[in-house]
């Protein structure tokens, strides 16, 4: 049995340059997945790569998302498998070691310094005394 994967990296497999059918999605995982195995550090061993139907980011194809437990999600958008591999991997090297996921976009690598669609924050329940509760 496999060891459980800390990380996830989801790639929309729907999204479509504008005006054509190309889908680059599916190009995209089977670049990505090579390029962390070939990293030469333990990043491969921390992440999934899988595609997602799709994210929503159709007006800015090609979408990725980084998550992790308890870690802030990332949506990049515009992103492109024969130029942008390189800062996914970065990205995935340094996403793996915030505590929290939290960055900020001076400290993203390359083009995904701009090409942030959503930073979501990690969920949790916050519960709040109230009087009912306190009485």
């Amino acid at each position: 049995m496999g060891r459980i994967k800390s990380h996830r990296i989801s790639v929309c497999i729907s999204c479509k340059h504008k005006g054509t059918s190309c889908k680059p999605g599916y190009d995209m995982i089977e670049k990505l997945r090579a390029a962390i195995d070939a990293a030469g550090d333990a990043i491969g061993e921390s992440f999934e790569i899988s595609g997602v139907a799709c994210m929503a980011g159709c007006d800015r194809p090609c979408t990725v998302a980084y998550y992790g437990s308890r870690k802030a999600t990332y949506l990049f958008g515009d992103i492109d498998p024969e130029t942008d591999i390189e800062d996914l991997v970065a990205f995935a090297r340094q996403y793996a070691y915030l505590h929290d996921g939290w960055c900020s976009s001076v400290d993203r690598p390359g083009k995904l310094r701009k090409s942030t669609l959503a930073r979501v924050p990690s969920s949790f329940i916050a519960l709040e005394p109230t009087e009912e509760f306190t009485q």
